[in-house]
């Protein structure tokens, strides 16, 4: 029985309110480096989600072994190939920059984020035991690069596609390039998505032909 003499003993303390992250947001991020590094970094802000989700569409994740996506930025891309991926499916994601590399690793724990040069990819592959991959999905501003740079990461790309194998590319300038991704591979089809902002849309190449002259 509770002595009445006794007096009640305090509520225990609130616990403390967790710290607001001091992580800006995602738009912010994209647009800094667009600012600060222009062609190297694809768009003044992250892709909407119709877009991501033509990117990997028609993508038979029933059966697909390996995916690469190259220049995830921060990751609107890889959040819909995480919705859709299969245990069985290995996911690598390509950044070179540490800052989006560090935010990936925020939003996916447990991903295989690879902060390296997409010029390598064989190299990366092979470390982790990989030669071949079913599809790449690019995010990288190809036409931006130098052709040196250009072909690198395209040849790279090529060589660890299987037969039937196919490069994704996402553009901001609907059907302007075309024409240049026709002098690497040998079929190239364009999907147009109005909805994005602004309009935007995706290449999808297969048969690579070698690097242009």
């Amino acid at each position: 029985m509770t002595d009445p003499s006794t007096p009640p003993a305090p509520n225990p303390a609130p616990a403390p309110a967790p710290a607001p992250s001091k992580r800006p947001p995602d738009w912010w991020l994209m647009t800094t480096k667009f600012i600060k590094k222009g062609t190297s970094v694809a768009s003044f802000s992250p892709s909407q989600k119709s877009l991501c989700q033509r990117m990997i569409a028609n993508i038979d994740f029933a059966t697909v072994q390996c995916i690469v996506e190259l220049g995830a930025g921060t990751g609107p891309v890889t959040a819909e190939v995480m919705k859709v991926i299969q245990p069985h499916t290995k996911f690598l994601i390509v950044e070179i920059d540490p800052d989006f590399c560090s935010r990936l690793r925020e939003r996916f724990p447990g991903a295989d984020v690879i902060e390296g040069d997409a010029c390598k990819l064989p190299e990366l592959l092979a470390e982790r035991g990989i030669s071949k991959v079913d599809h790449v999905i690019s995010g990288l501003p190809l036409p931006s690069f130098k052709k040196p740079l250009r072909d690198g990461i395209i040849e790279s790309s090529a060589k660890v596609l299987t037969e039937t194998g196919t490069f994704r590319q996402l553009t901001n300038m609907p059907w302007v390039y075309l024409g240049l991704y026709k002098k690497y591979f040998s079929e190239v089809s364009f999907a147009f998505v109005p909805m994005n902002v602004p309009p935007s849309g995706v290449y999808t190449c297969r048969g690579f032909k070698g690097l242009p002259k």
